[in-house]
This record gives C-alpha cells, structure tokens and sequence, in this order.
C-alpha cells in the first residue's frame, strides 16, 4: 500500500510539474502532436503518397494555425478561406488578410500596404534565455504546408539546409516556435546619401545604419522538426518593431520601437507592413515586402533586419542552383519621372528619407515559378550613359540587351567580379548581398486604387 501511495504521489507530481511548466519548456516535434489523425484532404493525399516529411509537416501547420486563433485571430482554412482572389489581383499568398493596392502617396502616405496573419513565438538570446517575438510566414518547402499554411511553394528553400545560413526551430509545450537566434529592433536608422562619382550619385550611401539587427544566429530559413525550411520572418519584440509597419500618422519614421503601433495588433495575430514596388517581364507592381537582408547597405535602404547569417546561404551568382534567386537592382536610373513610367534606381533611394521612391528593382520570375525563392542574390548594374538617356529597366531580357551593348555594366562595387553559372544572365556579377523580399502580388493595372480584404486592423 505503501508503495501505491507513492507511485500516485509520483504521477500526481509529474502531471503538476508539466501542468505548471513555464511555456519556454521545449520539446520534441512528436511529443507535441501526439496522436493526431489524418482529418482533412491534404493529410489523406499525404498519407496515401507514403510521404512522411508532408505529414509530419502538416502536424506543424495545424499546430502554427492554431496559435492563431489562440491569439484572438483567425487562422487560414484551404477549404474555406475568408478571400478568394481573382486573376487581376493576382495575388500570391493565400492567407493574406487585405491589401491596400493604393499607390498615390498624397492620399495614402505609406502607399500600398497588405496585412498578414502574425505569429507569437521566442527568440533565444546570446545568454541563452528567451524573449517573446512576432513573425509573418510567407513561405514553405513542402507544397502540403504551403497550402495548409496559405503560403508561397518554395522548394529551392531547402537547399539551405546544412549550409549555415538557416536557423533550426523547435516548438515548445504551448506549440510556439522557439527559434536559435535573435533581431534587437532598437537601432536608430540613418542614411547618408553618397557624393558625386562620375555619373554615380547618391549610391552607394555614404553611410548606412540599419533600424534593426539580428544576431549571428538569426536566419528567417528556419528549419523545423519536420526538416521543412519556412521563411519566418521577424516583426516586433519587446526591442521595438520592423521598419516596415508603416507609422498610422504617415510613412516617416518617428518611434519605431512603439509597440502601441495599431499597424501591429498583437491581440488580432495581424500586421500591417508597407509593400515595394518593382518590374517583372515587362510589368509593374511586382509587390513585395522588404524583411531581412545580410549586408547593412540594403537594410538600410528597404527598412530591412541586418541579418549577417544569411550570407552563409549557397551559393552567389548562381541559378537555379543553390537556394536564391538573381534580381537586378541598378546603382544610378532615373531620378526624374519623364513618361509616367516613375524612378527607378538605389541611388533615387537613398536620396528619400524613408523610400517616399522605393528602388523599384527589376526582377526576373514570379512565385508561379517553382524556381522562385525568397531571398534574393542582388546583381546590380550600373549605367553608362546620362539620366536623360537611361530608360526605366522592366525585364531581365531589356537588362541583357542593355549589358551587351554597353549602355549597362555590373556595378564597380559587386564582390563577386566573374559571372558564375547562370541561366538568367551571363552578364551579371553578383554583389554578395542577398535580400529577403517575397513577392506578395503582381496586380493588373486596373486593380491600382482599390482594396481587398481588411487591409487595416479593427
């Protein structure tokens, strides 16, 4: 008897202790899903394609979507999902919850912006404790969480894995990811334009401070227990929030470190973030969101985290090899709209205060592609000809056209001097700094003015 009475003591025990386990506790990817059951149609086709890492995924997703709705917001539903989008629109992240697709900055100081689930989880900081931070996922390697998750496909993602430039990321008992590395938000953003350099003026900066920095451990690839990479990508911990979410009195950067921010509504799992435009084959409003980058320069430039790890990622310059993706920005275009086509241009960039004129850089597929991947390998390009004659670059083809007759060459300042392997161009050097930027629409020009969704928090 007396032994009985001490093995209930034990059991009651153990259950206290995991009942009043603090939520940092983490455990592993089986415990915490244990005993779940195919219950809709992407677990069935998963299981009855025997693919494992699928269905360990989509425990995953179930777990993120919940924590959504624990958060007082509302989780996407492939099955039913609160916005269906039509082929104008043309938006390419599913669970995205309103787009503001206005453009004219006198009426809308931030210009478009789109509002995206947000999710809570913890950052572990260098003496090994954790902070509470919030997350927007925007992609996923395996096809099953993409569409669980309402996310882009990305499978080049997950050549990232073993290369250094990815974090791991594991969940804890309340089924929030606890990640290896962290983002200090408090930095004070500057940018001091560069002088004149021949025909380069403005860029590169003669100074750049980026408003936010990630650890060496901080990589938004973050791979799960499943061994699927998604792209987590940091917005607001207790150090302040991302530069991206815009001010609700206007887009100029005043306290940023302002939690209050109604832009970032912690109670509603949803932020708001301020789109970049940009040109692919031919078309604009390629839209996109600016959040990590892994040299100072372009964090400071597109309002991004400086994250040193992600230049662990392989490999520059090349493609579709590796787990990036080729895009031309170029150092000096128009600075002047002449033909109603706008600016374009870093240097156009670093002479605004907080991007009134994005770079607008020109890009080469869209996230249809299954070639596509978030982080971008930044090619820039470099005219040679006076800003009268420099055209607004809209396609990789016109950039090719223009390298081979001289009027473009590679930037003077890209590290990498030899063209690598590269199926876009073999014209293009790499400059070593890749940018996490994915794509979140590419509208036609009729949708220009309007809005989808709920594009602001209540």
């Amino acid at each position: 008897m007396k032994n009985f009475k001490l093995s209930l003591l034990g059991v009651f025990a153990a259950f206290f202790f995991m009942a009043c386990s603090n939520d940092d506790t983490i455990i592993q990817e089986d415990q915490l899903i244990i005993n779940e059951t195919a219950d809709d149609e992407l677990e069935l086709e998963a299981k009855s394609r025997g693919l494992i890492q699928s269905l360990k995924a989509l425990k995953e997703a179930k777990v993120l979507l919940n924590s959504i709705k624990q958060d007082g917001g509302v989780p996407f539903n492939v099955f039913n999902p609160a916005l269906r989008f039509t082929s104008s629109q043309n938006v390419f992240l599913p669970s995205v919850l309103g787009i503001d697709f206005r453009i004219d900055r006198s009426v809308v100081p931030a210009g478009p912006t789109a509002r995206f689930p947000m999710f809570q989880g913890w950052e572990t900081l260098p003496d090994g404790s954790l902070r509470k931070g919030y997350y927007v996922i925007t992609e996923a390697s395996d096809k099953f969480m993409a569409k669980k998750l309402g996310v882009i496909f990305a499978p080049r993602m997950a050549a990232s894995v073993g290369s250094g430039g990815e974090q791991k990321g594991r969940f804890n008992r309340r089924g929030r990811l606890v990640f290896e590395g962290s983002v200090d938000f408090s930095p004070k953003r500057s940018l001091v334009a560069g002088g004149a350099d021949g025909l380069l003026f403005g860029f590169p900066p003669a100074e750049a401070n980026p408003g936010a920095i990630a650890d060496s451990k901080w990589s938004s690839y973050v791979v799960l227990p499943s061994g699927v990479v998604i792209n987590a990508q940091p917005v607001a911990n207790s150090t302040g929030i991302h530069d991206r979410i815009p001010n609700p009195n206007g887009n100029s950067i005043n306290d940023q470190d302002d939690l209050n921010n109604p832009n970032l509504a912690i109670n509603q799992a949803s932020v708001v973030m301020q789109l970049l435009d940009g040109w692919q084959d031919g078309k604009p409003y390629y839209f996109h969101i600016v959040t990590d980058t892994s040299d100072p320069g372009p964090a400071t430039i597109e309002l991004g985290v400086f994250a040193p790890r992600l230049a662990n990622l392989p490999t520059f310059g090349l493609f579709p090899g590796g787990s990036m993706l080729p895009f031309s920005p170029t150092a000096n275009g128009r600075t002047t709209d002449t033909d109603g086509f706008g600016v374009q241009g870093l240097n156009t960039a670093s002479l605004s205060d907080r991007q009134v004129q994005d770079p607008t850089n020109t890009f080469p597929i869209d996230p249809r592609d299954t070639r596509y991947a978030p982080m971008w390998d930044a090619h820039i390009t470099e005219f040679t000809v006076p800003e009268n004659e420099r055209p607004i670059l809209r396609s990789f083809d016109q950039v090719n056209e223009l390298l081979a007759d001289g009027t473009l060459i590679p930037f003077r300042g890209n590290g990498n001097p030899s063209p690598l392997a590269n199926s876009l161009s073999d014209l293009l050097t790499a400059t070593g700094a890749i940018i996490n930027c994915p794509v979140i629409t590419q509208p036609n020009a009729s949708v220009i003015g309007t809005q989808i969704g709920l594009p602001r928090n209540n």
